[in-house]
């Protein structure tokens, strides 16, 4: 269990906010399988307040994912405070403030990462999300800049003083993007540093993973990332089931979960990169890859899959043995 502000999680795994991803029937997916609460891919403050379609399809929920998190990323105080207003409309459970993203398009608008340089400026966004939002705010952040400049225990003060619900910190610096280890010892430091409770982020493959972090740096709970996709069950003690039958289970709820909220028969290659992941590392995997990417439309995929699992009655471990 993780208690933020008056939100109670029934578990303390999160998936993370993931552009590209996270999107409702991932989220929805990702809470059947355990995860105690779900958080949208990223929103831009201006494409919120200026109202544009893709932004605003993006704020697509469902009472089943709930307790749901919308991230908001951007770097005016004054249209993020508005976006905020905005967002609170649609009720989310949480607003979340993205000030981690090392992604090139993000911070050279000072937003993400970037802000994490100017400390102030960072304040002023949070303060001014607060003052406009209706439910509690939350910031995902990283250890520093770089190396040489590691400030997330300053930075963890001096949000918890301008009035954040939790911390998320993932442990790496801006300058890391996604490469190299990432540091628990700070997430353990922030945890120290402030009475919010603090999220630990990053090098998370598994459930135990992330009760080894919480156990080793004493975080509240646990955010999980990259390791999802294609892993539902990575929030879940058993993990990633050993047979291909019990596999396509997954991939089935998810397909049907797609299915619900498509609205043609159109395929955007977002799809077909979410089902492809699931078959990866198996012997069949490319195989079953090329199936997919070659679909080229929602019926011929679900053709696809049930042409998978037509022949598929053996555990995994007799495909390992096909090689």
């Amino acid at each position: 269990m993780l208690q933020i502000a008056g939100l109670t999680l029934d578990s303390p795994f999160i998936l993370a906010p993931l552009a590209g991803y996270s999107d409702l029937p991932f989220r929805r997916l990702c809470r059947e399988f355990g995860a105690g609460m779900v958080v949208s891919e990223m929103i831009s403050c201006h494409g919120l307040v200026y109202e544009q379609g893709k932004t605003l399809d993006m704020l697509a929920s469902h009472p089943e994912e709930r307790p749901f998190a919308i991230q908001l990323f951007g770097a005016d105080p004054d249209i993020m405070g508005r976006a905020a207003a905005i967002l609170s409309t649609f009720q989310p459970d949480l607003i979340d403030i993205n000030m981690g993203c090392p992604v090139k398009k993000v911070t050279k608008r000072g937003a993400g990462a970037a802000l994490m340089q100017d400390p102030h400026l960072a304040e002023a966004i949070i303060r001014n999300v607060i003052d406009h939002s209706k439910v509690p705010v939350t910031i995902k952040t990283r250890t520093g800049v770089d190396s040489r400049h590691l400030s997330a225990v300053s930075f963890a003060r001096m949000a918890e003083d301008a009035g954040v619900a939790a911390i998320t910190v993932h442990g790496r610096t801006w300058a890391q993007g996604f490469t190299g280890t990432a540091d628990w010892e700070i997430i353990s430091a922030v945890k120290e540093a402030v009475s919010v409770p603090v999220i630990g982020n990053g090098d998370i493959h598994s459930h135990a993973q992330g009760l080894a972090m919480m156990e080793q740096s004493g975080c509240d709970g646990i955010m999980i990332g990259r390791a999802a996709l294609g892993n539902p069950w990575v929030f879940s003690a058993g993990g990633k089931p050993a047979s291909l039958p019990l596999l396509l289970d997954g991939v089935s709820r998810h397909l049907e979960l797609i299915g619900m909220g498509l609205r043609t028969d159109h395929l955007p290659g977002s799809i077909k990169n979410h089902l492809g992941r699931y078959f990866k590392g198996l012997p069949e995997s490319a195989r079953y890859r090329k199936m997919i990417y070659d679909s080229k439309n929602f019926s011929a995929l679900r053709e696809v899959l049930a042409s998978i699992e037509s022949t598929v009655h053996h555990p995994l471990e007799y495909w390992q043995n096909q090689g």
